[in-house]
């Protein structure tokens, strides 16, 4: 009996999505659950299982491939018998470098495994690529650098030429590489030219001294993590400045609909956080519930599990203000641009000891710059700034996290 393979429903914000590569080829058998191919949305890389055990019978749409929610990309021969030699095993790294496939090395994330299928690389060089992801994954930037690297090499060796010659050729290779924009990479710049053609983006700045927070963080570090199992960070104190600065001033925590302002009585703060895939921002729903330790519990779930590519398209969907921490890429002072529909943003930088004036005295002090972008259609001047300034106010004096019990 022929069944579908269908493209799993995908959420109401997501319309459509592409197939990254196929895991198993047309007369293949394959196992109940095991996975046929990656989909790729552009909040999250999906999996799809078989629903049922058999022969491949048919691929109706192949690698790169637009698909949408419910399309059949493959059929699946249920009643098929493959002979007891022909049964498919477990593929070793070895006999994946003697076969020459790419597909079957392990450890590859879908867009690694992609690119490098379409440059040809050898299993015997896929093999050679030092991971960099969460436990050793390869990632899309490893195959890229692998393959700069290569090319480098590959224009050591040059024949002598004449001064004329030298003079007149570019020296070095001048290789050009055309690499398809990601699914995700695409919803991103969609987005962002987005935000730029329909807000009227506008950015104020203030400065925080983090004496403060630091010396709090000093003082219950190791008390907080042996009781909560998660290091004390600085993003959990944002995300409670943030919150407490919304309350203030809830204009910054709505949104644009048409002529209508929507005003949110809820706090779902989206967290920037980097993956291989690129930037992705989950959201800490009800932040306004949340203490300081499960503030950082989930930011460290995010975290981990957006290297390993298994943040659900839920958790990437929503949110009514946004945090992006640049600092943590040496970033001093930035200009962050709003994710619609929201209408503000909180750029956060590198904490560098500086010299300011206190009480008439030239002193050092750890200081980082905040930028608050936000759509000035909705949001004046004055409740920007002073929004920010609570920002400002809620990190220079901040609750114990003793306090929090």
């Amino acid at each position: 009996m022929l069944v579908e393979v269908k493209v799993p429903v995908l959420s109401e914000s997501v319309a459509e999505a592409t197939l990254v590569s196929w895991h198993k080829k047309a007369g293949e058998y394959v196992n109940r659950s095991e996975n046929l191919v990656d989909v790729e949305t552009d909040k999250v890389v999906l999996e799809l299982p078989s629903p049922n055990a058999g022969v491949l019978a048919k691929i109706l749409k192949n690698d790169g491939a637009t698909v949408v929610s419910g399309e059949v990309v493959a059929m699946i021969e249920t009643e098929a018998v493959m002979q007891p030699d022909k049964q498919p095993v477990p593929v070793s790294e070895e006999t994946a470098v003697k076969s020459g496939t790419v597909q079957e090395i392990p450890m590859l994330m879908p867009a690694a495994r992609k690119l490098a299928e379409e440059n040809n690389l050898k299993a015997t060089e896929a093999v050679a690529i030092k991971g960099t992801g969460l436990g050793g994954r390869v990632t899309k930037e490893d195959v890229q650098a692998y393959m700069a690297s290569k090319s480098s090499a590959a224009t050591t060796t040059v024949q002598p030429q004449s001064a004329a010659a030298v003079s007149a050729t570019p020296s070095g290779a001048r290789s050009e590489r055309r690499i398809a924009m990601s699914r995700l990479r695409q919803r991103v710049a969609e987005r962002l030219v987005q935000s730029q053609s329909t807000a009227a983006i506008l950015t104020t700045f203030n400065e925080v001294n983090m004496q403060a927070i630091i010396d709090l963080r000093t003082r219950y570090k190791t008390e907080f993590e042996k009781e909560h199992g998660v290091k004390l960070g600085f993003m959990s104190f944002f995300v409670k400045a943030v919150v407490a600065a919304l309350k203030k001033y809830p204009i910054v925590n709505a949104s644009v609909e048409g002529n209508d302002i929507v005003y949110h009585d809820y706090y779902d703060i989206g967290i920037a956080v980097g993956s291989p895939r690129g930037l992705v921002v989950p959201i800490l729903r009800d932040a306004d519930r949340l203490s300081l330790a499960e503030i950082e519990l989930q930011i460290a779930d995010f975290a981990k599990r957006a290297q390993d590519g298994k943040l659900t398209i839920e958790e990437l969907s929503g949110g009514t203000f946004s945090i992006t921490n640049g600092g943590v890429f040496g970033s001093m002072l930035s200009t962050p641009i709003i994710n619609p529909p929201q209408s503000a943003i909180l750029g956060i930088h590198a904490t560098k000891e500086r010299p300011v004036v206190e009480n008439g005295q030239i002193v050092i002090r750890p200081m980082n710059y905040l930028a608050l972008s936000y759509d000035h259609r909705i949001i004046d001047g004055r409740e920007a700034v002073l929004s920010l300034v609570a920002m400002k106010e809620a990190l220079e004096y901040p609750m114990s996290p003793l306090l929090e019990r």
